[in-house]
C-alpha cells in the first residue's frame, strides 16, 4: 500500500548516519576585534571608576583639610593675648571673603561676638543648638569635627574652645558648606562620561583595524591554501608581516614543494614505470610466442630466446624491487640497524656481483682497495647503496668499459673515502642537482642499464642521507664521473 515502507526499509533509513551538525564558526578578525573592544571597555570602565572615587574623595578630604586648617590657625591667633581685636576681626573677615569659609566666635552663654554682622535670632540659636550638642560642655583646648545640613545642603563643621585675646572663654565655630562637592563629582562624571565613550569609540576603530590587519595575512594564507588544495602548485605563500605568520607561510611552501614533489613523482612514476612495464612484458611475451610458434623444436634459437625472457623478467623484478624499496625507505619503514661490519668485505661482494660482466661483455673493474677497512652502519642498506653507485658507474661508462673503485682511509679527516669512477661523457652543471631525483635521467644515451630504474641514485641519496654520511659526485664533461661516500671509521 501507498505510504507504508516496510520493516527492512525503515532500518535502513535508522542505520543512514545523520549529517553532523556543523558548528558555527567565527571569523578571526571578529574574534580580535570583539577581544579588543572588551578590553578597551574595561581599562575604560576601571578608569572611570578610580577618577569617579579618587576625585570625591579627594575633594573632600582637601575641603576638610582647609576649614581644618584654618581653625588652627584662628585658634592660635585667638589665644595671642598680644593680638589687636582689630586685626582679629580683620582675619576671620579674610576667610570669608577670600576662602568662602563661615567663622563665629560665641561667648558660652550663646552670644555672637564675632564677626560684626547681623544674624537673624532663628539662625544664631541654631548654630548655637548644633554646635552645643557637639561639642557639649566647655573644655580648655577641646575640639570637635561634625557634619550637619542646613537648608537641603550638607555642611562641615570645626569647632573649638578658645580663650578671647587669651582671657574670655569662648567657642569658635568654623564652617564650609561640602554641597558644591557633590555637583564637582558630578560634573567629573560628565566629563568622564564623554571622555569614556570619545575613547570607546577610538578604542573600537582602533581595534577593528589592529583586527583587520592582524587577521589579513591569516586571510591571505588561507586563499593560498584554498588555491593549493584546487592544485594551483605556482602559489606562493608569501605573508612576512609578522614572526609566526613568516615561520608559517616558509612551512607551507615547503609542504606545498613536498606536495609537489610527490605529485610529480606520482605522475612520473606512472608514466615511467608504464613504459618499463610495458617494455619487456612486451619482449617476454614476443619471445614466448617466438619459442611457442618458431623455435621450439631448436635448442639453441630457444636457448638464446628463454635468456631474453629471463633477462627482461630480471628487469621486471629489479624495477619493482626499487620501487617498493624507495617506498620503504622515503616512508620510514626500514629502520636503521646499525652495526659494525668489515666494509672491505662488502665492496669486494659487491664487485663480484658484476663479474659476469667482464667475461661475458669484456667491461674492466679497477680496484684500489685496503685491507680490513671497517665501519659502523647498516650493512644491508649500505650494501645496496654501493651496489647502486658501482651499478650507475658501469651503465655510465665510456666506450673501455672501465670501472675505477677505491677505498682508502683517510688518517687527517679520520673517514673511510670510497669512491667510485666511470669514464663517461661526464654530467653537465645544470643536471648535478637532478641526478638525485627519482626517475631522472642523463639526457646523453648510454649503454643499456644491467638492471637500470631511474631510482638507483635516489635510494642511495635516502639511504646516505639519513645515515647523516657525507656524499657528493665531481664531474668533468668528456672524462666521466666520480661519485664519492664518506664512511666514520669503527
Amino acid at each position: 500500500m501507498w505510504g507504508i515502507s516496510s520493516k527492512s526499509e525503515r532500518r535502513q533509513r535508522d542505520k543512514t548516519p545523520k549529517k553532523p551538525k556543523l558548528k558555527r564558526i567565527t571569523g578571526t578578525n571578529i574574534i580580535l576585534w570583539r577581544y579588543f573592544t572588551f578590553f578597551a571597555l574595561g581599562v575604560i570602565a576601571v578608569i572611570a571608576l578610580v577618577c569617579y572615587g579618587i576625585s570625591g574623595n579627594a575633594l573632600l578630604t582637601q575641603t576638610k583639610r582647609r576649614v581644618r586648617t584654618a581653625g588652627e590657625d584662628l585658634i592660635e591667633a585667638i589665644n595671642d593675648v598680644n593680638m589687636p581685636l582689630s586685626a582679629l576681626e580683620r582675619k576671620v573677615s579674610d576667610y570669608g571673603l577670600l576662602d568662602g569659609i563661615d567663622v563665629f566666635i560665641f561667648s558660652l552663654d550663646g552670644e555672637l561676638i564675632m564677626p560684626y554682622i547681623d544674624v537673624p535670632p532663628d539662625k544664631l540659636k541654631d548654630l548655637n543648638d548644633v554646635m552645643n550638642a557637639n561639642i557639649g560642655e566647655w573644655e580648655s583646648d577641646k575640639k570637635t569635627e561634625f557634619n550637619s545640613r542646613e537648608d537641603q545642603k550638607a555642611i562641615f563643621n570645626y569647632v573649638a574652645c578658645v580663650r578671647l585675646l587669651g582671657r574670655q572663654p569662648s567657642y569658635l565655630l568654623v564652617r564650609y558648606p561640602v554641597s558644591h562637592i557633590g555637583e564637582s563629582v558630578r560634573q567629573i562624571e560628565l566629563y568622564v562620561l564623554i571622555i569614556a565613550i570619545c575613547a570607546f569609540i577610538i578604542a573600537f576603530l582602533i581595534s577593528y583595524t589592529l583586527a583587520n590587519k592582524l587577521s589579513g595575512p591569516i586571510r591571505d594564507l588561507s586563499n593560498t591554501a584554498q588555491k593549493l588544495a584546487e592544485g594551483d602548485y605556482s602559489v606562493q605563500f608569501n605573508s612576512l608581516q609578522y614572526a609566526e605568520i613568516a615561520k608559517l607561510s616558509d612551512t607551507l611552501n615547503y609542504m606545498k614543494d613536498e606536495i609537489k614533489k610527490s605529485e610529480d613523482f606520482r605522475k612520473e612514476l606512472l608514466a615511467n614505470v608504464t613504459h618499463d612495464l610495458k617494455t619487456p612484458l612486451t619482449m617476454i611475451k614476443a619471445y614466448a610466442s617466438m619459442i611457442q610458434e618458431i623455435s621450439g623444436n631448436d635448442p639453441e634459437k630457444r636457448n638464446r630466446h628463454c635468456q631474453v625472457i629471463i633477462d627482461e623478467a630480471d628487469r621486471l623484478t629489479g624495477l619493482v624491487n626499487d620501487i617498493l624499496n624507495t617506498s620503504k625507505i622515503s616512508a620510514g619503514l626500514e629502520q636503521l640497524n646499525k652495526k659494525v661490519f668489515n666494509l672491505t668485505e662488502l665492496l669486494y661482494s659487491v664487485i663480484n656481483k658484476f663479474s659476469y660482466l667482464q667475461e661475458r661483455q669484456g667491461y674492466s673493474i679497477m680496484v684500489d682497495v685496503e685491507e680490513n677497512l671497517y665501519t659502523l652502519a647498516d650493512e644491508e642498506q649500505i650494501y645496496q647503496a654501493v651496489y647502486n653507485l658501482v651499478s650507475n658507474a658501469v651503465n655510465y661508462t665510456g666506450e673501455d668499459k672501465t670501472v675505477y673503485i677505491s677505498l682508502k682511509y683517510d688518517a687527517q679527516e679520520k673517514r673511510i673515502k670510497f669512491a667510485v669512477r666511470d669514464t663517461g661523457k661526464g654530467i653537465a652543471e645544470e643536471e648535478l642537482e637532478h641526478i638525485w631525483d627519482r626517475y631522472y635521467r642523463s639526457k646523453d644515451s648510454h649503454t643499456r642499464p644491467v638492471k637500470g630504474t631511474g631510482l638507483g641514485l635516489n635510494i642511495v641519496k635516502i639511504i646516505l642521507e639519513k645515515h647523516t654520511f657525507n656524499f657528493g659526485v665531481t664531474t668533468k664533461e668528456g672524462e666521466g664521473s666520480t661519485f664519492y661516500v664518506d664512511f666514520p671509521k669503527a
